[in-house]
C-alpha cells in the first residue's frame, strides 16, 4: 500500500477515510511519527476507543495494554524487527502474502468482560517513490477459534485416558482372540480346500458347457449346410445339365448357319441379297465369337457355386459322423477360408503358405471351427486401412504338425493375453462379441491333445500357432496309399 502524502487533494482523503471506516475488519494507520492517521468504525467497535479519542495522538497503546509499549506498526515504522521476539516471543511470524508484513496472535485480558484473542497483521506503507511512511495493522477476533481449541485440547487429553483405559481392555481381549484367529484360520484353510475342490469342478463343468454349446452349434451349422446344399445341388445339378446341352445345340446351330452361309451364292440374287442384310443387321460375325465366350463365363460361375457348395459340405462335414477321422488339414483350411471369404475380402488379403503336411487323426468338423475362429478374429483385429492375414502350416518332427494364423491389426495388450482364453471374456464392443470364439476353440485344441501359442505386439499384430499331434492315442495308424 501507499501512504498519501500532503500533495493529494483533499477529495482522495476523504474517499480513503470513508474506505477504512467502512472495511469490515478493525483496521488502524500510523504515520512515520508513530501518529494516527486512521481508526475505523470496526476499532471503535472491537477496542472500545473512538477515533476522535485515536486520530493525531500517539496512545494507540492505550487500546491493548496497561502500560506503554510498540505494536507491530511502530516496530516496522521504526525498522526494529529485531525486537519483535522482544515483545512477542514466538507469538509472530513473517506474511506470507505481503513483503516486510508481519503477523502476530495474542490475549488481551483487559478487553471485555472474559478478555479477547486477537490476530494482528502490520504492512509498511510507502509512498510513490517506495520511501516509508507509516504502517498499517489490522485487527481480527479468533476468541471463538481459541476457545475452540482449548476445548479439542482438553477433549483429546481426556481421549487419550479413554484410549490408555480401551488399550489395557483391548490387550485382555486380544489374547482371547488370538485362540479365537488360531481356530479361524483352520476353519478358513479348511473352506480353501473345499473352495478349490469346488472351483476344479466348475471349471469341469464350464468345460462341458462349453463344449454341449459347441455341439449344439455345430449341429446347427451341420444341418443349415445340409439343406443349403439340398436345395442348391438340386438346381445347380440340372442348370449345369441343361447347360452342356444348350452349348451342344448352339454348335449345331452355328453349323447350320454356317451351311445356310455357304449356300448363299446358288440362291436368288434377291434372296440372297435379304440373307446379307440381316446377317449384317444381327451382325452374325460378332454373335459367333461373343456367344462361346458367355457361355464359358456361365459355365465358371456354375462351376464356382457347385465348389462353394462342396467347401460348405467338407466345413460342416454333414454326410460324416462324429468320430476320430484322418483328414486333410489343407483341404479342411481352404474350405474355412472360402466359407469366411465374405467375412475376410473387403478387410484383408489372405496368403497361404503351406508346408508339407501328413493327414492328420481328428474331428474335421471342430479342426475347421477352430481355423474359422482364427481368421474371423484376425479380420476384426485390422483397422480401417487394408491389411493382411497368413495362414501357414508345418510339421514338429514327426508326430506333430502346426497352423498358423498371423495378421498384421492393432494387436493385444499384455494384460489382455493372459485372458484371451476365458469364457465369456472379450474386448470388442457390446453386441459384437460373445467372448466365447477363443475358449472353444482352445477347448477343441485341447481335446485334440495339442495346443496354442500366442504371440501379439499392440500396434503390430497377433500370431496364433495350434499344435496337433498327427495320431491320437489307443486307434490305428492309416493304412498307406
Amino acid at each position: 500500500m501507499t501512504a498519501t502524502s500532503a500533495s493529494v487533494p483533499f477529495h482522495s482523503e476523504v474517499a480513503l477515510s470513508e474506505f477504512f471506516d467502512g472495511h469490515p475488519v478493525a483496521t488502524f494507520a500510523i504515520d512515520a511519527q508513530h501518529v494516527v492517521t486512521h481508526w475505523n468504525r470496526a476499532c471503535e467497535h472491537l477496542l472500545g476507543w473512538s477515533k476522535e479519542e485515536m486520530i493525531g495522538t500517539d496512545q494507540h497503546w492505550q487500546a491493548f495494554y496497561p502500560r506503554p509499549r510498540p505494536l507491530l506498526a511502530d516496530l516496522i515504522v521504526t525498522g526494529q524487527i529485531d525486537q519483535l521476539g522482544l515483545h512477542y516471543g514466538d507469538k509472530y511470524r513473517p506474511c506470507a502474502l505481503i513483503p516486510g508484513a508481519y503477523e502476530a496472535e495474542d490475549f488481551f485480558p483487559n478487553l471485555g468482560a472474559s478478555g479477547h484473542w486477537l490476530h494482528f497483521t502490520a504492512a509498511p506503507l510507502r509512498d510513490s517513490r517506495g520511501r516509508l511512511v507509516g504502517a498499517i495493522e489490522t485487527l481480527r477476533d479468533v476468541t471463538e477459534r481459541r476457545v475452540a481449541e482449548n476445548a479439542l485440547r482438553r477433549a483429546y487429553d481426556n481421549l487419550e485416558q479413554v484410549i490408555e483405559k480401551r488399550t489395557a481392555q483391548l490387550a485382555e481381549m486380544n489374547q482371547q482372540l488370538q485362540e479365537d484367529i488360531r481356530q479361524r484360520h483352520q476353519a478358513e484353510a479348511e473352506l480353501r480346500r473345499s473352495n478349490l475342490e469346488l472351483t476344479d469342478l466348475n471349471d469341469k463343468l464350464s468345460r462341458a458347457q462349453q463344449q454341449l454349446v459347441q455341439a449344439d452349434k455345430l449341429a446347427s451349422i451341420g444341418q443349415l449346410a445340409a439343406g443349403v446344399a439340398h436345395e442348391i445341388n438340386n438346381p445347380v445339378g440340372y442348370i449345369f445339365s441343361n447347360f452342356s446341352t444348350l452349348q451342344g445345340y448352339l454348335e449345331q446351330l452355328f453349323e447350320m448357319l454356317d451351311a445356310y452361309q455357304q449356300a448363299e451364292p446358288m440362291l436368288a440374287p434377291a434372296a440372297a441379297a435379304a440373307l446379307r442384310a440381316q446377317r449384317q443387321q444381327i451382325d452374325l460375325d460378332f454373335l459367333r465369337q461373343d456367344v462361346p465366350a458367355l457361355m464359358a463365363e456361365s459355365r465358371e460361375g456354375i462351376v464356382r457355386v457347385r465348389h462353394i457348395v462342396q467347401d460348405l459340405k467338407d466345413f460342416s462335414r454333414v454326410d460324416s459322423n462324429q468320430e476320430w477321422v484322418w483328414a486333410n488339414l489343407h483341404r479342411g483350411i481352404d474350405s474355412t477360408l472360402n466359407i469366411v471369404s465374405n467375412e475376410v475380402k473387403y478387410k484383408a488379403d489372405v496368403v497361404k503358405e503351406y508346408g508339407q503336411l501328413p493327414d492328420i487323426q481328428c474331428l474335421p468338423l471342430q479342426i475347421n471351427q477352430v481355423v474359422m475362429n482364427l481368421v474371423v478374429n484376425a479380420a476384426h483385429a485390422i483397422g480401417a486401412q487394408r491389411g493382411r492375414i497368413t495362414v501357414r502350416t508345418g510339421c514338429q518332427g514327426a508326430d506333430q504338425v502346426w497352423l498358423e494364423v498371423a495378421d498384421n491389426g492393432c494387436g493385444i495388450a499384455p494384460d489382455t493375453l493372459a485372458r484371451i482364453f476365458d469364457p465369456f471374456f472379450t474386448t470388442k464392443a457390446v453386441g459384437q462379441g460373445t467372448g466365447l470364439g477363443l475358449s472353444l476353440a482352445y477347448g477343441i485344441v485341447r481335446k485334440h491333445g495339442g495346443r496354442i501359442e500366442v504371440d501379439s505386439t499392440p500396434g503390430v499384430g497377433s500370431r496364433f500357432r495350434v499344435y496337433l499331434p498327427v495320431h491320437q492315442p489307443d486307434t490305428p495308424a492309416p493304412e498307406a496309399p
